[in-house]
């Protein structure tokens, strides 16, 4: 663990911080260009898994394992999202034969 951190600590925070921010920046530009439901799922992972770089670079710099705490509920949250997303992607695709989510407005009321 402590080579780990040690290897961690090689590369400057701010290079971490850097990476962090574009990849978050390409899942938000996934999300509200794409109109594919599954690709805007795959986006939203990888605001999550930004959020986790940042949160792992953090604690490795702090010395302190809480950020990987935090890292490791946010990957259960994630895998219990993508079941359901995936359900209803499922059940959008039965109901109306595609994964647009514009096509979502013809489930209203």
């Amino acid at each position: 663990m402590e080579s780990l951190t040690q290897a961690i600590q090689i590369v400057p925070l701010n290079h971490y911080i850097l990476l962090s921010t574009i990849i978050f920046c390409i899942g938000v530009a996934g999300v509200l260009i794409r109109r594919n439901a599954i690709v805007v799922f795959m986006s939203v992972e990888l605001m999550l898994n930004a959020v986790n770089l940042l949160l792992t670079a953090f604690s490795a710099y702090k010395g302190d394992a809480s950020g990987q705490v935090f890292v490791f509920f946010i990957m259960a949250l994630a895998a219990a999202e993508i079941a359901v997303g995936l359900a209803i992607i499922v059940m959008i695709h039965r109901n109306t034969n595609s994964i647009d989510v514009n096509i979502l407005n013809r489930l209203k009321w």
